[in-house]
């Protein structure tokens, strides 16, 4: 079984900014700029964001995190790398997210991704996420599919 490691990481810190920028890339070979909502690693070093790393036998394989809003947090940057893939990581990344968001009193989660990331979505939906309508700054997108669950 392998160790699988979560907790609060610095997204400036060398292999963060790797699977930051190979997130960005993936997401730009689906979609037009204009389509991606990434936040940058200055935003994800705002006090309003929680940022999460993932170590897979000491080794850096995923990233993801929350920004709270004043009534909901909105899940960001969830990257797993491509070698890491298919063994729950995903899973146990979100749990931790939802957690973290949880124990500070929120009580739904939101998020926005793609419909060209079948994974993604199925993900999603299997923790429990259901569709919903645009939210906060997003407008209606025919790339974009917007979710929500109550923690």
């Amino acid at each position: 079984m392998s160790t699988v490691l979560i907790k609060r990481a610095d997204p400036r810190a060398a292999a963060f900014r790797v699977l930051l920028q190979a997130s960005d890339d993936y997401a730009a070979s689906l979609y037009p700029a204009e389509s991606n909502h990434m936040l940058d690693i200055e935003t994800l070093l705002r006090p309003q964001m929680n940022f999460f790393g993932v170590w897979l036998e000491g080794a850096p394989v995923a990233c993801g995190g929350f920004w709270a809003h004043d009534d909901y947090v909105e899940v960001k940057r969830v990257f797993i790398d491509l070698t890491a893939r298919g063994q729950g990581i995903s899973k146990k990344l979100m749990a931790v997210i939802e957690d973290e968001a949880r124990a500070l009193g929120f009580k739904t989660a939101r998020l926005e991704t793609g419909i060209h990331q079948p994974e993604a979505l199925g993900l999603y939906r299997a923790i429990g996420y259901m569709e919903r309508t645009p939210f906060g700054d997003y407008k209606l997108d025919p790339l974009s599919v917007f979710m929500e669950k109550m923690l």
